[in-house]
């Protein structure tokens, strides 16, 4: 009797000993903008606040069940037939509770109601920490842990790795460029250590033409007197009214065609070049598929 009473408090020890291994497997610690947070594998429903976690998402393979509605110009992986959660800054909490996602993702313009929706479903906040190329694989690598997806996430990553530094060699053969927004009719100079400039300048490599733009600028919107004072070589255009869907905005191409812009260096030489506006503007490149669409129009454009 004792062997026997021994043995059933073995399997006993043994069956929770599985369940609790089994319960283990089902929660993955991954890194986010927070630090450190556990949450469940392949969660059945998916809400993202985020694009760029849509983008690389899509890129591996997994669809979301809820993402923020857009307007302007938006690529096909981001028309999403999907449940409408509300916008980037205003989640739709009764929604979200309602439909009882097993996980949410935030970021960037959306990070400032990750502890709201914190509070109705395990939540991950993916926002940029100014390090373009590390927040990439940061989350690539987090998205891909999630959802079983590992050797996908490391060979999505040394295929853009590898174009990044194509695509750095074609930009070292320029002088210097400028990245600008058009908006209104409007232009503005970004700043080289901007989110958006980082891409051209710090992970491509870029030369700026200013390397102060805030001191140049004052802060202020810049002028067609002021592109001529300054002559880029190259000049890389997002217009932002395109990207967020301005009723009857005048194109950026349209603003910019005028006789101070024609004696610029870089219209003289063909080197303007008009960026994808959701890409630069929206998404800004830490999704795998966006990532590589940027790289492409570089590419593109100093061919």
């Amino acid at each position: 009797m004792r062997n026997i009473s021994r043995r059933l408090r073995a399997a006993t020890f043994a069956a929770v000993l599985t369940v609790l291994t089994a319960a283990s497997a089902q929660t993955v610690t991954v890194a986010t903008a927070r630090g450190d947070v556990t949450v469940p594998t392949n969660p059945d429903v998916v809400f993202s606040y985020d694009y760029d976690a849509i983008d690389t998402l899509t890129v591996l393979g997994i669809a979301v069940d809820g993402a923020p509605s857009l307007a302007g110009v938006v690529p096909a992986w981001a028309q999403l037939d999907v449940i409408n959660i509300g916008s980037l800054f205003e989640p739709d909490y009764e929604v979200v509770n309602a439909e009882q996602p097993g996980l949410i993702i935030v970021g960037g313009r959306s990070a400032a109601v990750h502890d709201e929706l914190a509070k109705l479903a395990p939540t991950i906040d993916l926002s940029g920490s100014g390090d373009l190329l590390a927040d990439i694989h940061r989350n690539v690598r987090t998205l891909s842990a999630i959802f079983d997806k590992q050797a996908d996430g490391e060979a999505a990553l040394a295929a853009l790795d590898a174009k990044i530094a194509s695509v750095r060699a074609q930009v070292a053969t320029a002088d210097n460029g400028m990245l600008i927004m058009v908006n209104g009719g409007s232009l503005s100079a970004i700043a080289p250590d901007n989110l958006r400039g980082r891409f051209l300048h710090e992970v491509l490599g870029l030369t700026p033409t200013i390397a102060d733009v805030q001191s140049a600028t004052h802060g202020e919107p810049i002028s067609f007197e002021f592109l001529l004072e300054h002559d880029p070589q190259w000049l890389f255009v997002i217009d932002r009214d395109a990207a967020i869907g301005t009723e009857g905005a005048q194109p950026a191409a349209a603003v910019l065609d005028n006789e101070l812009m024609h004696n610029t260096t870089a219209w003289k030489d063909g080197n303007v070049v008009y960026l994808n506006p959701f890409n630069w503007y929206i998404v800004l490149g830490t999704g795998l598929s966006t990532a590589n669409a940027m790289l492409d129009e570089v590419a593109a454009a100093f061919q």
